[in-house]
């Protein structure tokens, strides 16, 4: 998998190998795996409570770390009654915001004091990485207490500025939602939740926002005003226009990712929107009404807060040559406007594009 450079390897019984590299699947020249190669495996990655856990329970999800290779999240599922596995690399190191080619507002955001930022995006698009990079730019410039609760613990954070405590879901805790009741009192300034999964966590990262914590956690969604929706699909509908009222007032930021191949073969670079709550923002946020304008306040905000649409974000990663024109095109959440402003053809929505020129 390391000699590879991929993300992820997949095992099921029958097959070859399988990694992940830039993206695309590639099969590797090995011999069928078969069950006896999966349960051995799993019998060195794996304590004996986890593997009666996953007999049990069918599933498990854990981090293993392998001497002189490095650290992995593991997740083990039956199919066709046979035990499959994934793997995935979690990098020694912890990349800074600059390294991953995110804009600096990001690192801007990290350091608010209080307020809910979340980092969105499908699955395997960065979100982890880019909150690790956020946590460690916080335990670089603060003297605060950080927790987090992750399930499973993936980058391993050492104190530096801050005093850091991770607690991982299934080992330190039962889950995220009873991990977060009592963090409020074990005196954090900034909690971090791998990911909000139910109500109960909504519902507690909101509060912990409101009371003086900033918090950041993930979501699978794409971009800010689906993060918005998601957020407010957690809640019953009758509690939706207290609910605006309540995020208007937590949400900090909203940082939406999509890696895209580089154009010279070597990788992927993320293209991210970045939706910093403004004044105008905020307000649109409590009138549904005005929910679906949120873009055009973003593509407006470049110069004076350091928002960006996805497209703005293209288009700078395009003339910094780090995507080819096919990728950004085919990228673009408008492409005919894209393709309109490639060729240099005036369009009503120039002022927007200024930060990209």
């Amino acid at each position: 998998m390391l000699q590879n450079e991929a993300s992820d390897l997949h095992l099921k019984v029958g097959s070859p190998p399988v990694v992940r590299v830039h993206g695309e699947l590639v099969h590797l020249e090995h011999p069928l795996v078969s069950r006896e190669d999966i349960e051995g495996t799993l019998a060195e990655l794996t304590t004996q409570p986890q593997r009666e856990r996953f007999l049990e329970r069918h599933e498990l999800d854990c981090a293993v770390g392998v001497r002189q290779l490095g650290r992995f999240r593991l997740n083990v599922a039956f199919q066709r009654g046979s035990p499959a596995l994934t793997m995935r690399a979690i990098p020694m190191s912890i990349r800074s915001v600059s390294s991953l080619h995110l804009p600096q507002v990001i690192e801007n955001l990290a350091l608010r004091p209080r307020g809910l930022i979340l980092v969105t995006g499908i699955t395997g698009s960065g979100k982890t990485t880019t909150l690790a990079a956020m946590i460690e730019q916080i335990n670089t410039r603060k003297r605060v207490k950080i927790v987090t609760i992750e399930d499973p613990i993936e980058y391993l954070f050492r104190d530096n500025q801050a005093f850091i405590v991770q607690r991982e879901v299934g080992t330190d805790t039962t889950s995220f939602s009873a991990g977060l009741r009592h963090v409020l009192r074990q005196d954090p300034d900034v909690v971090m939740i791998g990911e909000i999964r139910d109500l109960e966590t909504m519902e507690t990262a909101l509060k912990a926002a409101n009371t003086g914590h900033l918090v950041l956690s993930t979501l699978h969604t794409t971009d800010a005003v689906q993060t918005i929706q998601r957020v407010l699909a957690f809640f019953p509908p009758h509690q939706h226009g207290e609910i605006r009222l309540l995020i208007s007032e937590a949400l900090q930021g909203i940082i939406s990712l999509r890696l895209i191949p580089r154009a010279d073969g070597q990788g992927r670079v993320p293209a991210c929107e970045v939706m910093v709550a403004s004044q105008a923002i905020r307000e649109h946020m409590v009138d549904p009404e005005n929910q679906l304008s949120i873009p055009e306040l973003i593509a407006q905000g470049t110069v004076q807060y350091g928002m960006q649409t996805f497209d703005q974000s293209l288009m700078q990663l395009l003339l910094q040559g780090l995507i080819t024109q096919e990728e950004a095109l085919s990228s673009a959440t408008n492409p005919s406007e894209f393709a309109l402003r490639l060729r240099g053809v005036e369009s009503t929505s120039d002022r927007l594009w200024e930060a990209s020129r």
